[in-house]
Parts: structure tokens; C-alpha cells; sequence
């Protein structure tokens, strides 16, 4: 499987009463796919899966399958702290035939190399399904180091990682050292750096709300080869980046998604949604995202 282009995890929208509400995740699925993301990812951390119950996710995973069909790749998230809860995840997304599956670390559990390496070879075994590694230290506790790395890529389904570090240093390992493995940006501020060292796909919660214009950085460093136009449309959105790494991240690609008319809810506890300041500040900062990347692609006709 190649993975090209804009992947979306996707939110999870809650009704008032706390349950998940399947229309409006239909409605959010419906929509990115018409603004022409390349794949869908349910079960990440943008998803909130570490909030929901294992029948939740079974169910929404298998909702998500029949709302997409065929119309663009599913891949869902295996994430779990015990090796046989993420070995059910694999098993049940295999039955419902998703296209991939996204294989982490285990969180805290604080696993060796070699530990994190056998965590990833059994649930390949249980699976057989294309994989995407889903390397957050940050979150887990541990990295997906060398030792891991040079095991798990000897499986034939691992086929991409999703590179969460925010280390330039990952980005040129894996360039250098394991090519075989496509390498995906999972650390939106470094998006343009990961497509000129070679990546050709960003997993991106953004795209939740702003599809097009993610799809837009992707499409001028990528496909266009355009790193000037890249540049540009990167600078637009850093004022977003930098938002999202204020500490409310899921809260606020929620409000995001309300922004464009869809009602997703809050979010599960231990979060809280933003205040009114933090919707006012991520309001003026869309907007001016928007205008400036409207910019450059009106700019870029006239070249």
C-alpha cells in the first residue's frame, strides 16, 4: 500500500448526553471526503480512542467502513496498553476489511526495543493487513528507536510510519536508513521539512476542518514540487500550529469543525473544551489562514 497524500484522523463527535453520534461522524466523513483528502484514520488520538470504550470502537470502526465504502482508504487505530487488546483492534478492523491498520507503542507501559518490536510483530501475525507504525513518544513514553525499527521493518506489512517526534533528527534517519518504510509527517510545523526529505503523506488533524488547505501544502511540495508555493502556504498556517500546541489540541480541532456548521460536540473527560477567548483567538486565526492561502493559490495562476 503507498500512502499519498492528506490522511485525516478524524474527530468523534459526542452528543449532549456524552454518546457518540454516529449522523454527525457520518456528516464529517461525507465532507472530507468531497474537499479531496486522500484516506481517513479512525481510532487516533484526534479520535480520542484513548476515551472510549473497546465496543466503541469496534462499532466505530466498522460504521466508518460502511459510511466510506471503498471511496478512499481506511486505516484504524490499534492502540492499546496490552498486546491482546491491540491484537482484538486488529483482528476486528481485518474483518471489516480497512485498508490498514495503525500499530503504536504500547502507553506506559515503557516497553524495551525488543518488547515494543514483539508488541508490533503480534499483532501483524493476528492481522495481515498493511501497517502504519505510529511513532509518539510524547504520548507512549517511548521512542520507536533503531533496534525496533530494524526488526519490525523486516515485516513486509510495515510499510509506513507515522513520525510523531518532533525531531528533525527521526526525519533524516528515517530518510537515510530506512527508505523501504514510507515516511509519513505526523508533526504538522515540520510538514514542509518531512515532504523535502522525501515523504509523500501527512497525517494531519487539521484537515478536519481546513481539508483544502492542507491538501494545498501537499499538493505544491508533492505534486508540483513547488517548495516556494510549499513555503508560502506553510508560513499562512503556522499561526495554526502554533494554536495547536497551546495544550487544548483536540478541543480544538472540534471548535475548528463547528466553525465549518458541523455540530461534533465536546469533548470526553478528563478535557474541557475551550473558552471563549481560546474560540475567539482560533476564529481570527482561521480566517486569516484562510485569506492568505486563497492568496497564494490566486498568486500562483498568474505565474
Amino acid at each position: 500500500m503507498r500512502f499519498e497524500g492528506i490522511y485525516t484522523p478524524a474527530v468523534t463527535p459526542l452528543a449532549p448526553d456524552g454518546q457518540i453520534d454516529k449522523k454527525a461522524f457520518a456528516a464529517i466523513l461525507e465532507y472530507l471526503i468531497e474537499s479531496g483528502v486522500h484516506g481517513i484514520i479512525i481510532g487516533g488520538s484526534t479520535g480520542e480512542y484513548y476515551a472510549h470504550t473497546p465496543q466503541e470502537r469496534f462499532d466505530l470502526a466498522a460504521y466508518a467502513k460502511q459510511v466510506i465504502g471503498g471511496r478512499l482508504p481506511l486505516i484504524v487505530g490499534t492502540g492499546a496498553t496490552r498486546t491482546e487488546d491491540a491484537i482484538e483492534y486488529a483482528k476486528a478492523a481485518k474483518a471489516i476489511a480497512v485498508d490498514a491498520i495503525l500499530v503504536t507503542t504500547p502507553p506506559y507501559a515503557l516497553p524495551t526495543e525488543q518488547e515494543n518490536a514483539l508488541h508490533a510483530i503480534a499483532i501483524d501475525r493476528a492481522a495481515g493487513l498493511p501497517i502504519m507504525l505510529y511513532n509518539y513518544p510524547g504520548r507512549m513514553g517511548v521512542s520507536m528507536g533503531e533496534e525496533y525499527l530494524a526488526r519490525v521493518s523486516r515485516l513486509k506489512n510495515v510499510v509506513a510510519i507515522k513520525e510523531s517526534s518532533g525531531e528533525m533528527g527521526r526525519v533524516h534517519l528515517l530518510a537515510r536508513q530506512f527508505p523501504q518504510i514510507q515516511m509519513s509527517c505526523g508533526w504538522d510545523d515540520q510538514a514542509l521539512e518531512f515532504f523535502a526529505w522525501g515523504a509523500r503523506s501527512w497525517v494531519c488533524a487539521g484537515s478536519n476542518f481546513l481539508p483544502r488547505e492542507h491538501v494545498a501544502l501537499y499538493e505544491a511540495c508533492v505534486v508540483e514540487k513547488n517548495f516556494d508555493k510549499g513555503r508560502r502556504i506553510m508560513s499562512a498556517m503556522m499561526p495554526l500550529m502554533n494554536f495547536l500546541d497551546g495544550g487544548k489540541f483536540v478541543q480544538s480541532i472540534k471548535y475548528g469543525c463547528e466553525l465549518n456548521g458541523f455540530e461534533v460536540g465536546s469533548v470526553r473527560s478528563p478535557l474541557r473544551p475551550l473558552n471563549a477567548d481560546d474560540k475567539r483567538g482560533l476564529r481570527t486565526v482561521v480566517n486569516t489562514l484562510k485569506r492568505s492561502i486563497a492568496q497564494v493559490a490566486l498568486e500562483a495562476e498568474y505565474v
